[in-house]
């Protein structure tokens, strides 16, 4: 029991260390990590779950994790993974908030070889997941489909509506085929836990902003802010950034130089709330921050995945997740042009390393952190020369 912890620990802290490029790469490299190394799921379980965060609001990619904890580990293996994933880039994060001030550069060479690199994770990551969830040319038209409009209509709305399209599209194509059973979804709690959760989940939105005028502290208004923005963001950690900047009292420098950091550090970018928490009421006010901000997202990942390991047993629901799978691959698709691709690779010696470090990945089948150790190295020689 306690190595089962211990391997959790050790391989979310990895990806926690190595684990650049935004939601679309953690999803590459959590497949790389758990999927296809470790073999703690296949692909179909992965996508199901992969699925279900993208409906939830909060970090998708951290709440995988977190869902690959439960069911590995329980409520604890989901802590474990949580802190293994993102400590790292918190304690980075409280570190540049204690030493930076002013707007900070972090525009440099080996930060663009991480840019880099994650376009070859998330290519490859693609490569994957279309074999097992788009291996037929109705769902690779489906995921096809999905890009296009994921890249026409880039908003957190627009991306929750192309997935139900393609779910209600998936029931309809394929309700009458021969289904094949579900991939288990183990879980070591059930729907009462799961109601719990759930509960406290909306007690807190609703009791902490009316007991606010009572509560005259600045850790009170710390949890109160990061709890209610981690419960109603939608679309990832750049949504985030503008419902933070409004909330959060700091200089629009320091907010701007907290967001080149977040960048520059692996991870979810979520945690920039450990350097606004830091910059705010220092080491207590960052982890204050970061556990209020991660919150909603375990209580809202606890509530659901008992109902939904039950729910997509179903025939219909099954059916469904056929289109909705291809979406995501579609949705992943369109992720690799923007923001991976559009962001990473900004002239042909880019291109170059991307090329570099995608041989590397899907031909030698080097392992994804020692590929990202080189992308980061010749980011840095290019940027010297």
């Amino acid at each position: 029991m306690k190595n089962k912890y211990i391997e959790i620990l050790k391989a979310s802290t990895k990806l926690g260390l190595t684990s650049f490029g935004g939601p679309a790469a953690h999803i590459g490299y959590f497949r790389d990590e758990y999927v296809e190394k470790r073999k703690w799921l296949d692909d179909k379980l992965y996508a199901d779950i992969v699925a279900l965060c993208q409906f939830l609001p909060g970090p998708a990619s951290s709440q995988v994790g977190i869902s690959i904890g439960l069911l590995r580990g329980g409520i604890l293996g989901g802590i474990i993974s949580w802190l293994g994933f993102t400590m790292p880039s918190v304690i980075l994060l409280m570190l540049f908030a204690a030493v930076i001030s002013g707007s900070g550069s972090f525009d440099s060479g080996w930060i663009q070889g991480l840019k880099i690199v994650a376009v070859a994770v998330v290519a490859h990551a693609l490569m994957g997941m279309q074999k097992s969830l788009a291996p037929d040319h109705i769902r690779i038209s489906i995921a096809i489909a999905c890009a296009i409009l994921t890249l026409l209509i880039p908003t957190a709305i627009g991306q929750i509506a192309i997935i139900i399209t393609a779910g209600i599209f998936g029931y309809i194509y394929f309700k009458n085929e021969t289904i094949e059973a579900a991939p288990e979804m183990k879980l070591s709690f059930g729907k009462k836990t799961g109601i719990i959760s759930w509960s406290l989940f909306f007690l807190l939105l609703v009791l902490l902003p009316l007991l606010k005028p009572f509560v005259q502290s600045v850790y009170y208004t710390i949890f109160d802010t990061y709890y209610r923005v981690g419960s109603i963001v939608f679309g990832g950690g750049h949504v985030v950034l503008p419902m933070l900047q409004k909330e959060v009292d700091v200089s629009a420098d320091m907010f701007l130089t907290g967001y080149g950091a977040a960048q520059a550090v692996p991870g979810p970018l979520f945690t920039i709330a450990g350097f606004l928490g830091q910059i705010t009421a220092g080491t207590g006010g960052a982890l204050l921050a970061v556990v209020a901000m991660f919150l909603p997202s375990f209580l809202l990942v606890i509530g659901t995945l008992p109902f939904w390991s039950i729910i997509r047993s179903k025939k219909g629901i099954q059916a469904a997740l056929k289109g909705v799978n291809a979406a995501v691959v579609g949705i992943l698709l369109a992720a690799l042009y923007d923001p991976v691709f559009t962001s990473a690779v900004k002239s042909p010696i880019d291109f170059v390393i991307v090329l570099v470090t995608f041989t590397l990945l899907v031909v030698y089948k080097l392992a994804p952190f020692k590929v990202v150790i080189v992308s980061v190295l010749l980011g840095a020689i290019v940027h010297a020369l």
